[in-house]
């Protein structure tokens, strides 16, 4: 069993082990679970007797202001109090969302959350970010909210279809890439009943947390954490989600990759398309630079100078700066070339 803190003044702990004991609360517990993890929700509503449970099926159809409201006239409808807790059993979508009625319920109560899946595990549940998102774009409404603790019960990924744990681990790979650790960017043994996951995820928790230390609010260095998201959520808009987003991240890898070669770094290429056919990541949906520059243009990094890019120019050496039109293209072109020929 690991254990991780944040520091002051976001402190809390975060848990990554099997067997994990379920915390005392401070006052009424709102527990937010999806159905898929039923039985690590029913041992915490034995230990804590929340004064209202509610399921919320995970998945990106979920992360919308409709249900983001339903949830908080449930808890209202319950008479929460301001010292209530909401704890969240799930995936990273239900962690984002019921983070976020957190955040705004009674103007923010505390929450715990409970990820019951790798990408929930090494990204979605630690840092604090909470929200939904708009039919323009992901996450484009919500609150820094950090939890009151992260418990991630190893058992319940135990559960999850091997495609689902593999695309998870993605965004451990992307740390790997931040921080330049050659054990970060070698998933390929590693299963849910390997004795390995459980330091290889406290590992991969430790970068973030590292990171959002240092910006929390996401003002400069936090930005880094986005490697390979700019196009990744481009891709899964234009799926309309039924792109996963570990999938649409590694899609994503591979054109920052490209992008950092053709401005001048290493060439990252090859561990990324590893990474593509090891989680076996399905073709990304057609169509060119143009055909998404309207979801780029949405992207939370962008700013009234424009939008910057997160450039691995190599292992450990990751920049945040604005990049040519003409670079952007071309990389792309390499990378529309590059998922032509992709066998997945």
């Amino acid at each position: 069993m690991k254990r991780l803190d944040v520091a002051p003044p976001h402190d809390h702990p975060v848990w990554i082990g099997r067997g994990l004991d379920a915390p005392k609360p401070h006052g009424p517990v709102a527990l937010i679970f999806d159905p898929k993890v039923a039985p690590l929700a029913r041992l915490l509503q034995e230990a804590v007797r929340p004064r209202i449970a509610l399921e919320l099926e995970g998945g990106e159809a979920s992360k919308r202001l409709a249900v983001f409201e339903r949830m908080l006239r449930a808890l209202a409808q319950a008479g929460l109090p301001r010292d209530a807790e909401v704890w969240a059993v799930g995936g990273g979508t239900v962690t984002d969302l019921a983070g976020f009625v957190a955040a705004s319920y009674l103007r923010g109560v505390a929450w715990r959350a409970w990820p019951t899946t790798t990408l929930a595990v090494v990204d979605a549940a630690v840092g604090g970010k909470t929200g939904v998102n708009l039919p323009e774009g992901k996450n484009l409404v919500g609150a820094f909210h950090p939890p009151r603790g992260v418990y991630a019960e190893l058992a319940a990924l135990e559960t999850l279809p091997e495609a689902t744990f593999r695309e998870g681990l993605v965004e451990a790979f992307k740390h790997g890439l931040i921080a330049g650790d050659a054990v970060l960017l070698a998933p390929w043994g590693l299963a849910p009943d390997r004795p390995e996951l459980e330091p290889y995820l406290a590992r991969a928790v430790a970068v973030k947390i590292a990171v959002v230390e240092r910006d929390f609010k996401e003002s400069g260095e936090r930005m880094k954490l986005n490697l390979g998201h700019t196009l990744a959520h481009a891709l899964e808009a234009a799926s309309g989600h039924a792109l996963a987003h570990g999938h649409a991240v590694a899609w994503g890898l591979l054109f920052a990759a490209l992008l950092g070669r053709e401005l001048g770094g290493d060439d990252l290429t090859e561990p990324v398309l590893r990474l593509l056919a090891w989680t076996r990541a399905p073709a990304p949906p057609a169509g060119g630079w143009d055909d998404f520059a309207g979801y780029i243009a949405r992207d939370k990094k962008n700013r009234s100078a424009g939008l910057r890019w997160v450039v691995p120019y190599a292992a450990g050496d990751v920049r945040v700066e604005p990049v040519a039109e003409a670079a952007l293209r071309a990389a792309f072109a390499a990378w529309r070339e590059h998922a032509a020929g992709y066998p997945g």
